[in-house]
């Protein structure tokens, strides 16, 4: 499984509940990269959604311990339920998408993170493990800068060489 997040340039993510910044370039790089795959979230990033309806074209995985049944998404009530719900799918084709403590919950799970990085300080509330800074992860990949919406970003990737089956 990966992860796919967008930070500032103090792995902050967000602050409340919402995203630090507008990034066309990055929303198309992560429609790109989840369009008909499973993305799974925590509650509180479903309820970030517009009307906090769930992304269209993608198999959503929501754990939201306590929370109802709905149509429009599978909803699990803990990791465990998470786990064998998740070996329905290929590991390839599963994205945690947030929020802070379901990253920071999966993150030894995933074999990669697609990071974007975004050259400016968003004044973030949460934050994103520093992938930098922890030595199984090493950064195999880095696009050249672009600028989207006044903001430079790059496009990177982390590979895990110590992941833990889920």
């Amino acid at each position: 499984m990966k992860a796919i997040v967008a930070v500032d340039k103090l792995w902050g993510i967000g602050k409340k509940n919402d995203l630090l910044f507008s990034l066309p370039a990055d929303m198309a790089y992560f429609r790109e990269k989840t369009l008909n795959k499973v993305v799974v979230m925590g509650s509180n990033t479903l309820k970030s959604f517009p009307g906090g309806k769930p992304l269209k074209n993608r198999t959503n995985i929501v754990l939201f311990p306590g929370g109802e049944s709905r149509d429009d998404c599978i909803i699990v009530q803990s990791l465990e339920e998470l786990s064998a719900e998740l070996k329905k799918y290929a590991p390839d084709d599963v994205f945690i998408i947030g929020g802070a403590m379901f990253y920071k919950t999966m993150l030894p799970y995933c074999s990669e993170v697609l990071v974007t990085k975004v050259d400016a300080d968003g004044g973030a509330e949460v934050f994103y493990e520093n992938l930098d800074n922890k030595p199984e992860w090493s950064c195999i990949s880095e696009s050249e800068p672009i600028e989207t919406n006044s903001y430079k970003i790059s496009f990177t990737i982390y590979q895990n060489s110590r992941v833990k089956e889920f």
